[in-house]
């Protein structure tokens, strides 16, 4: 079976190249995503809404499934995290990556095998490894040298818990110098230039109910280039290497991390992941071979490669005016359930839908309504001249890394979250109230 890299839609219409596969052109300028018209899941639902469609994310942990084989593929709940996003993992036959007690509380309790999920995090709480080793997770990974002792110290007298160290391995690759975190100074794994992964490879070697079984790294996020896998890679073996040779023993696995680029706009890049697994396999053997290793069972974690291109989020326009030359349209969302664009600069193409526009596009601002200044979820798109409060603007590639780091701001609550297929639109996460925020607040 030839199987080729993640598709960003099947319309064969060049401005639809983001959009989830299911995407088809309806009457009166409207779309609809997994059978479902936007414009009415935006009156039934009233907006801001998101959309994720069950068939895209499914279809997309299968094409990872293809693509890689021989490799255990951990979906990152990071990216979004539901309980029929745990649902829809499990099926499909892929584990799961979470940075929490409550990532991990939520999919053991909606019936994911602890066995199957790996802990990450830079700064594990008591509760965060507590619930770890009460539950029986597959893998921690340990992130800094106190995080042995404290594992340690917890097991007690119980059995072996299985880790992976994190390695910073000097590459740089990312979209942003705030994801990418594979070399030096930043906050994630530990160095091989000053000499603490050395040392944290010996401490927990010297600590009998842990359980060494490889090495982990993650150099960054939204990278849409294959070499900087290849380059991190090589210093893993090569470290492997090393351990084998300097300590007697020949790890198991090796953790290559996620960070999968995809497309936000028509024509940006995105990482082919056919090419990805054919050079990362022959890589790794190859370097295996010259190293005189055994091929270590792969990992890798994909997070918005899997669940970005399937969510869709509905907004209302609220006003539209021009203000020294530039034309705004003011929606009744923004950075309070998508930060992504004041905290590293994303930029998306949203499309309006439901009505039908015969006017001339125009460049124009998407803003939000909150109180700052930066809250600008799309600057200089263009967007029908005719644009009038109202209207609907639909905003692709929107299931990562939005809802799962939305927040309070302004007190206006959270979004709900939509699940689409097969012409069905069912709730999946309700929308936060005032009362709900109200509620949290018991001071006097």
């Amino acid at each position: 079976m030839t199987v080729t890299a993640l598709p960003e839609a099947a319309t064969g219409t060049g401005d639809l190249s983001v959009w989830p596969a299911s995407t088809t052109r309806l009457a009166q300028g409207d779309l609809a995503v997994g059978g479902v018209s936007l414009a009415e899941a935006a009156e039934r639902f009233s907006t801001p809404v998101y959309l994720l469609d069950e068939g895209e994310v499914r279809r997309r942990c299968r094409t990872y499934r293809d693509v890689f084989p021989d490799t255990e593929v951990l979906y990152a709940a990071k990216a979004f995290l539901s309980r029929a996003m745990v649902r829809w993992v499990r099926e499909e036959g892929l584990g799961l990556d979470v940075c929490s007690a409550g990532e991990l509380e939520l999919a053991v309790t909606a019936g994911f095998p602890p066995e199957r999920i790996v802990l990450h995090g830079n700064a594990k709480s008591p509760a965060d490894l507590d619930n770890a080793l009460r539950l029986g997770v597959g893998r921690i990974v340990i992130d800094s040298p106190s995080e042995i002792t404290r594992i340690a110290a917890a097991l007690g007298k119980r059995d072996r818990q299985k880790v992976l160290l994190r390695i910073v391995p000097g590459v740089s690759a990312g979209g942003h110098d705030k994801i990418r975190t594979g070399t030096d100074g930043q906050k994630f794994g530990l160095s091989l230039t000053d000499g603490s992964a050395q040392d944290a490879i010996e401490r927990v070697l010297g600590r009998r109910r842990l359980l060494l079984a490889g090495l982990h790294c993650h150099i960054g996020s939204q990278i849409t280039e294959v070499e900087p896998y290849l380059a991190a890679l090589r210093r893993m073996v090569e470290l492997m290497a090393r351990i084998r040779d300097h300590h007697g023993l020949t790890l198991t696995e090796l953790d290559l991390g996620g960070g999968h680029g995809v497309a936000y706009r028509p024509g940006e890049p995105a990482l082919d992941l056919t090419a990805l697994a054919h050079r990362v396999r022959t890589t790794l053997a190859a370097s295996c071979a010259a190293a005189g290793l055994p091929v270590p069972r792969l990992l890798i974690e994909p997070g918005r490669a899997v669940v970005g291109p399937a969510g869709v989020a509905l907004y209302r326009v609220l006003t539209v005016k021009r203000t020294g030359g530039t034309a705004f349209a003011a929606v009744d969302g923004g950075m309070s359930d998508n930060p992504r664009p004041a905290l590293y600069g994303v930029r998306y193409a949203p499309r309006l839908v439901g009505r039908a526009s015969t006017a001339p596009t125009r460049a124009t601002t998407v803003v939000g309504r909150h109180c700052e200044a930066g809250d600008v979820l799309a600057a200089g798109v263009e967007l029908p001249a005719d644009l009038r409060p109202g209207d609907v603007l639909a905003v692709p590639v929107a299931g990562a890394y939005q809802v799962s780091m939305a927040s309070g701001y302004n007190m206006v609550g959270r979004p709900p979250v939509v699940a689409v297929h097969q012409g069905t639109a069912r709730l999946l996460i309700r929308r936060e109230t005032l009362a709900d925020l109200s509620g949290r607040d018991i001071g006097g």
